[in-house]
């Protein structure tokens, strides 16, 4: 059985600091590939700043199609809204009897997993690989056994500091994969209206 991370997100753009993540996870962790999953709407986001799903779906996939170790995910666009990273799972293992999926996410979302639909099913039936993020600690969730810290780079990109920084006609060019940036600059995204 190979072992698959999904890095679920709203990718609002993907930008690098996605990018490298997957690629350490995938050179030092057991993980085989990175997929990752494009949540339409996740219910702990505000919307305002929200592309549309299908839009930032295409941007993952220019991110990552010319390298085989990762994939983009739609099978939340066929599933109820709002999305649910419990549903999520139980619908992957269903359509992809031969993987064994892990979570992989920022400290900042562990320390507040109780917030999740169903945590508890995922706490317990899936494995977590948690990179550092700036201020977090994890809180008592890091212990769990089925929780695995791994010592990635911190990344301090975000996709709001690049929707802002484009808003503001600033350049954001090495913040993301050549063809993303090149696709928000031909489709006029995250400019001020």
């Amino acid at each position: 059985m190979s072992k698959v991370g999904l890095f679920f997100g709203s990718f609002n753009p993907i930008h690098i600091g996605h990018l490298i993540i997957a690629e350490y996870f995938v050179e030092n962790t057991d993980l085989k590939e990175v997929w990752f999953v494009v949540s339409p709407n996740n219910p702990l986001k505000k919307k305002e700043s929200l592309l549309n799903g299908h839009q930032r779906l295409y941007m993952v996939n220019l991110a990552v199609e010319d390298d085989a170790r990762f994939r983009s995910c739609d099978i939340e666009f066929g599933l109820p809204l709002p999305s649910y990273t419990s549903h999520t799972l139980v619908r992957l293992s269903e359509k992809y009897p031969d993987k064994e999926f892990v979570l992989i996410m920022g400290e900042d979302n562990l320390q507040t997993i109780d917030k999740w639909k169903n945590y508890e099913f995922i706490l317990e039936n899936y494995a977590i690989y948690v990179y550092p993020r700036p201020g977090c600690d994890g809180g008592k969730w890091k212990a769990l056994p089925n929780v695995q810290m791994v010592n990635s780079p911190l990344m301090e990109i975000s996709a709001t500091l690049i929707r802002n920084s484009i808003a503001e006609g600033k350049s954001v060019q090495y913040c993301l994969h050549p063809k993303v940036a090149q696709c928000i600059d031909e489709m006029g995204f995250y400019r001020k209206k």
